[in-house]
């Protein structure tokens, strides 16, 4: 937690000034355009990069990093324009790309010849761990891809064997403790660092193949969603009427017919939750982290209860983190809002309901079953337990 989240009543207390840190405008998100061992390649120089939810994978010292709390995963973003390309890379734990504008060429394997797809405004990809990936904007204008990476401390990354001769030429290298050496800029390498050789032939042997069927398993497109009309123990309560689509695990979903398209581990899940004006998630808490990423309109998130509540807006860019424990409402300001969702772990986020809520829920003829699924409270009121 912040230094300003407290413990009243079991419940995570936010203050004001913790909450406008915890929440991250567009505007205050702040690129690197030298953040990895490929910045003065050509076609790859005029990349940003942000870090926004931890260090992610960044390779610069410099890199600025909005919000350095652990949350179990790292939230970033890639903006490119037109034509330029992000090189052949690989990742030790899950990285997700989350498409908020743009069309982007994606390629795998270790030369990028294993296969190829496009990914669209909308999309959401899971890439496998330990193969090598690479990117290009082929959309015509400049794109912007969010980044969700697994864990932590990611392991950082491992560069194509081509990327590190190619950036050795613009007098770029990187050490074994993942720092960025610039001669050009002065640097020089000390006598006891090592340098990151290129990855061996036998080692880039070793490693998986992807068939292009199966990647497209990881691809989640936003046409092909499905929606919860029903996800929640709030959803046919005034103002709870959000609907929600899983994407990765199953989060935090209610609904037991609910099954999400990707489901092994990353230690973060995520869903898109959406809702008219007015319209959302009514007051609830759970003990993990969460990450809220504005798609589409914007919406209100209110923290705390009581008397002592705090808002924010999230606007489409923006980014708000909210602390394990926290009580928390999201109102949709507009008719066609959309946002991720992002919690850590890699199992079910079980909700905690206010008790006037599950009364009402009640009253409408709904209540929880002892696995926290929504149920009809004409069967569960009558379940006996077995000893």
């Amino acid at each position: 937690m912040g230094n300003n989240v407290k413990l009243e009543s079991g419940a995570a207390f936010v203050d004001e000034t913790e909450l406008r840190r915890r929440t991250i405008r567009r505007s205050d998100y702040v690129s690197c355009n030298q953040a990895f061992i490929d910045c003065r390649t050509p076609g790859s120089d005029t990349k940003e990069n942000y870090s926004i939810i931890g260090p992610g994978v960044t390779q610069s010292a410099q890199q600025v990093v909005n919000l350095r709390e652990p949350h179990g995963f790292n939230i970033g973003a890639a903006a490119m324009p037109d034509g330029v390309v992000n090189n052949l890379h690989l990742h030790f734990t899950a990285e997700v790309f989350l498409n908020w504008s743009g069309t982007w060429n994606m390629r795998w394997g270790a030369d990028g010849g294993d296969g190829e797809f496009l990914c669209e405004e909308g999309d959401i990809v899971s890439v496998p761990t330990w193969i090598f990936r690479g990117f290009t904007n082929v959309g015509g204008s400049r794109g912007w891809l969010f980044t969700a990476l697994g864990f932590d401390n990611t392991g950082g990354i491992i560069w194509g064997p081509s990327v590190l001769k190619e950036a050795e030429k613009h007098g770029l290298f990187l050490t074994v403790d993942n720092q960025l050496i610039d001669t050009v800029a002065g640097d020089t390498i000390p006598d006891h660092v090592e340098v990151v050789p290129p990855l061996p032939r036998a080692e880039i042997d070793r490693l998986r193949t992807w068939s292009a069927e199966q990647m497209q398993q990881r691809v989640v497109r936003q046409r092909d969603l499905d929606w919860s009309g029903r996800p929640f123990m709030c959803s046919e309560l005034p103002g709870g009427g959000a609907e929600l689509a899983t994407v990765i695990g199953y989060g935090m979903t209610e609904d037991r017919d609910q099954v999400p398209p990707i489901h092994y581990p990353h230690n973060f899940n995520l869903a898109w939750l959406r809702a008219v004006k007015d319209e959302g998630m009514l007051q609830h808490r759970h003990d993990h982290s969460q990450v809220l990423m504005g798609y589409h309109g914007s919406w209100l998130v209110t923290l705390n209860d009581g008397d002592h509540k705090v808002a924010t807006v999230l606007n489409p860019y923006d980014t708000v983190s909210v602390p394990a424990g926290a009580w928390r409402t999201f109102t949709a300001l507009d008719d066609e809002a959309q946002m991720l969702v992002v919690n850590s772990g890699d199992g079910r986020v079980r909700l905690e309901w206010p008790s006037e809520t599950l009364r009402h829920a009640e009253d409408k003829g709904h209540a929880a079953d002892a696995a926290g699924y929504v149920a009809s409270w004409n069967v569960v009121r009558y379940s006996t337990i077995d000893d």
